[in-house]
């Protein structure tokens, strides 16, 4: 019967999908929880058409993916397999679930360097408690609606740590590129490189043929395949083809046996592991939770900035909140059965848009298709020269470090030249986690001290200028802008906040002249006021009163007025002189005086 009616098979699935669709529409608005996944919308106006779309696409990027899976997991410090099935599992679960039509999930660069790490430390079981802890936390993210506050970080921390991971993964693999003998790689930065000058005279010729061949050909291929069919092709691909056929060529016929393989390393297996849930302690679970925050918040970064580029190639609009669920969906599933952190992957991304991917089903033929290779073709992953998987990552360096972001942000202004160096130095020299934490930190200081320059205090003793009072002039109230003998008035322009709050004091500190009986301060122009601009105008109040003084706030916004309600500031001062306008602030200073 599907022989017969293939097409009548294939729309009764799509019919199912809208059950399906119709029945989670119904219930999800009975919760606060947004969830909305792409597959379930796209799925209503979905045809055949689209399917061979997605259909190419999807085997196009399974391709693509297949050896940067494979250099991935061994870069992090694991097993190839592990990097496949990784690709396979989260995958699957970001096109099914996430907000985003097009987004591809899967391991990535960025995090080679903390998952090497965090094994290191604590283990490959360390890592997966990690990475089901980043699973939660990113779920979290989305069930808080964080999504789009995530993409607020600032712009030179998330070139900083990137340009530092691309420069830190660079130097990993040095020893494999160029084939040096040594004993161990010392895991800092500058030790490393130390070693790699001593270890240098060991060079196998032959290795780094091998590694400096594959970048060219990853570099080339392109240009040369633009505009012909082989050019879908990753030159990642071609590369581990040519060199893996070199090496064997190299082994069988002239007895050259110095490069080393995927199969002098590891044991390859093509057998599919069994959910393993790891032993839970407190201390560990405690132990872990700064490298699982950060697996959390880079995660969250890199597939929110992934989906804001591919919303920009297709024209379409991704949901923040589903894309975080769905990344923890991922990453709770991945270490059950053996993978690594995984996120949305900008590059094969990129590659399913180009090939026509506009659908979340590509992304699930994708996984489909890195499982059929998994099954079937993984024995032969023994034979691919680690040179050549060490050019591989080479290139992925490379178009990782955003060079000309960098040098464009140099150019700035010199807070944000402060924390993209401050974010590099520290993810090269240390380790991501306290670069994000230091960079962050860095940023916010550095946001606060400009918010606070924002923010103006001025005396205005003789009078108003008219030319800044519209409303006065219509009205034709020009005579009450005399500001009458005794009477100061403090003119706040901006957001009266922690930062801005020690101002009043600098300001009275440098007048220096006989005190007045009334001091007006005009709050027109304040948008906000947080408990610390409260705090010191109770302080000036109390000191003023002290003083024989009287305040009188004009031009105070509902907003404004309302907090200083709830704060009982109004009882402190009075509510008769908390005037909305500054002709009504006059005339109760010459009611005063009077």
């Amino acid at each position: 019967m599907i022989n017969r009616n293939k097409s009548t098979a294939f729309y009764s699935k799509r019919d199912d999908f809208k059950c399906f669709f119709n029945f989670f529409c119904t219930f999800a608005p009975m919760t606060t929880l947004s969830f909305r996944p792409k597959l379930f919308t796209t799925v209503k106006h979905y045809d055949r058409q689209q399917f061979m779309t997605d259909l190419l696409a999807g085997i196009i990027v399974g391709i693509v993916a297949l050896p940067l899976a494979i250099a991935f997991g061994i870069a992090s410090g694991v097993t190839p397999e592990k990097g496949i099935i990784t690709a396979i599992v989260s995958g699957l679960i970001v096109s099914v679930f996430g907000g985003s039509k097009v987004q591809i999930g899967g391991p990535t660069g960025a995090f080679i360097i903390i998952i090497y790490g965090i094994i290191q430390q604590y283990g490959f079981e360390g890592l997966t408690i990690a990475t089901l802890m980043a699973g939660v936390f990113l779920i979290m993210f989305g069930i808080l609606h964080l999504g789009t506050i995530i993409k607020y970080i600032p712009y030179p921390i998330v070139v900083g740590f990137t340009s530092g991971i691309a420069l830190t993964i660079f130097t990993t693999q040095i020893k494999d590129l160029f084939g040096l003998t040594m004993a161990t790689v010392p895991s800092d930065f500058i030790e490393k490189w130390i070693a790699y000058v001593s270890a240098f005279p060991t060079i196998d010729p032959w290795s780094a043929g091998v590694g400096i061949l594959s970048v060219v050909i990853i570099a080339v291929w392109p240009r040369f395949t633009q505009r012909t069919a082989l050019g879908k092709l990753p030159g990642s691909l071609i590369a581990i083809i040519v060199m893996t056929l070199a090496v064997l060529l190299l082994k069988h016929q002239w007895g050259i046996e110095t490069v080393e393989t995927i199969g002098d390393r590891f044991a390859i297996s093509n057998q599919l592991p069994g959910a393993q849930v790891p032993v839970l302690t407190w201390d560990i679970i405690k132990g872990l939770v700064s490298p699982a925050i950060t697996i959390a918040i880079l995660g969250a970064i890199e597939s929110l900035l992934s989906a804001t580029v591919a919303d920009g190639v297709i024209g379409d609009r991704h949901d923040s909140n589903t894309e975080l669920i769905a990344q923890g969906m991922a990453n709770l599933a991945s270490p059950l059965f053996g993978g690594i952190p995984a996120t949305g992957a900008i590059a094969r991304t990129m590659t399913n848009i180009n090939n026509g991917g506009r659908s979340p089903m590509a992304g699930i033929i994708h996984a489909a298709v890195l499982l059929l290779i998994f099954l079937f073709l993984m024995p032969l992953a023994q034979y691919i020269p680690m040179a050549c998987l060490a050019g591989v990552l080479v290139i992925v360096s490379y178009n990782m470090s955003g060079w000309r972001s960098f040098l464009s942000i140099m150019k700035n202004p010199k807070s944000d030249v402060i924390v993209l160096w401050v974010t590099f130095l520290l993810t090269v020299i240390f380790d991501l986690t306290i670069a994000i934490e230091v960079g962050l930190i860095c940023a916010c200081l550095l946001f606060m001290r400009r918010m606070a320059e924002t923010t103006d205090v001025r005396v205005i003793s003789d009078e108003i200028n008219p030319d800044e009072e519209e409303s006065d002039f219509l009205m034709g109230n020009l005579e009450h802008l005399t500001i009458p003998e005794g009477v100061e008035v403090y003119e706040i322009n901006g957001p009266y906040f922690f930062g801005a709050g020690n101002k009043f004091e600098e300001i009275m500190s440098s007048l220096g002249h006989q005190r007045p009986k009334v001091r007006i301060i005009r709050m027109r122009k304040v948008p906000f006021v947080d408990s610390t601009g409260i705090h010191n105008l109770t302080n000036l109040c109390l000191m003023s009163q002290g003083e024989g003084i009287q305040v009188v706030l004009s031009g105070v916004n509902p907003r404004v007025q309302q907090v200083l309600h709830k704060s009982g500031f109004d009882t402190l001062l009075g509510e008769e002189n908390i005037c909305s306008h500054i002709t009504l602030a006059l005339a109760r200073a010459k009611k005063i005086l009077a």
